[in-house]
């Protein structure tokens, strides 16, 4: 009687461990109907607004090398000089010239002067001043060329000098100190690393749902956590003819501050589209995908008081944003699990987590 006994209590222990067993912990969400976005995957490359490869305006040797690759300059700074020895010989010449102009201009207006104050005393003929006069203008005309030569001089020994145009980073040099360069020689590269750009290439399917106001959202390859809000730019209705696809140009404000970016880096955007429509969308994680083609998710049934889990089988649509478009097979109050779903069986009870909804 006494062994009947406990194994009654064992088997009451038993049930009522496994029931509380069964009734697995899980977080549910509520379906409710939202805005339906498509979200289109892209990868591009970052971009800078400005790149140019430096060349000397005049023919020389080079002299001086001032930066080297990597090197970070300002706008104006001297990255490269050119033996200037003869130009600036040249322009002191040409400085020569002007004084002796200038001392020209100035003996042939004082003689002027004195020839129209006393010219009517001492019966100096009026053809000889005019003469002085034509002498004056000839010698001023003489100075203005000779300040011309001076400023073109002045200007060829400036050339000798390379400067940045704008600030950025030296990416490439392709002299070194000796060798004869003439205009259109590319000696340095600079990259503007500031401002920058991202370039995407998409398909030419979403050209037409593409518009200025098309939320982007930019996730950077070298930064785990770099995920910036894009705006997009620029448009190019030119499509690639071997792609198909178009170029579309996203800014981001703050690109530069504290991210290891450069331009050349590869980056991943997400361009969000307005479908024009509302729908059922759940989370991703409630969402179970099975090897030959089903999807399902696991609906909580509390009609007789008691939570148990039924599977649901579903048609999806878009993913977006961590959602999933459901089409077919739920219904706007339903409650799905979106956690603890890996190992329910049908008609399983459960235990709603607190703050699931």
């Amino acid at each position: 009687m006494r062994t009947s006994y406990r194994a009654l209590c064992g088997a009451l222990l038993f049930l009522l461990w496994a029931d509380v067993f069964a009734q697995a912990p899980v977080r549910v969400e509520q379906v409710a109907a939202r805005t339906i976005v498509q979200q289109v995957n892209v990868t591009g490359t970052v971009t800078s607004p400005r790149r140019a490869v430096l060349s000397t305006a005049v023919a020389g040797l080079v002299a001086n090398i001032v930066v080297d690759e990597g090197y970070r300059v300002e706008a104006g700074d001297a990255l490269l000089t050119l033996d200037a020895e003869l130009a600036e010989l040249a322009m002191q010449r040409s400085r020569a010239e002007v004084l002796q102009g200038e001392t020209a201009v100035a003996d042939a207006r004082r003689r002027l002067a004195d020839a129209e104050k006393v010219g009517a005393e001492r019966a100096i003929a009026r053809t000889e001043i005019e003469s002085l006069r034509a002498e004056v203008v000839s010698d001023e005309a003489a100075l203005a060329a000779s300040r011309a030569a001076l400023r073109e001089q002045e200007a060829i020994v400036a050339r000798h000098t390379l400067k940045a145009p704008f600030a950025g980073v030296i990416s490439s040099r392709n002299t070194e100190l000796g060798e004869w360069v003439t205009p259109g020689n590319g000696l340095l590269e600079l990259v503007e690393t500031e401002n920058l750009r991202f370039d995407f290439r998409v398909a030419q399917e979403y050209f037409g749902a593409l518009t200025p106001d098309t939320p982007v959202e930019i996730a950077l390859d070298a930064a785990r956590d770099g995920r910036l809000r894009g705006r997009i730019d620029t448009i190019v209705p030119v499509k690639d003819p071997g792609a198909r696809t178009f170029l579309v140009r996203v800014l981001a404000d703050g690109v530069s501050e504290g991210l290891p970016i450069t331009p050349g880096m590869s980056v991943r955007g997400s361009l969000k589209l307005d479908t024009g429509r509302r729908g059922i969308a759940v989370p991703r994680d409630a969402i179970l995908r099975f090897p030959d083609g089903r999807i399902t998710v696991w609906v909580v049934d509390d009609g007789d008081g008691r939570p148990v889990v039924r599977e649901q089988a579903i048609d999806t649509g878009f993913e977006f944003d961590g959602l999933v478009e459901v089409t077919a097979g739920l219904a706007e109050g339903n409650l799905v699990v979106t956690r603890g779903n890996e190992t329910l069986q049908d008609g399983q009870a459960v235990t709603i987590l607190s703050g699931s909804l």
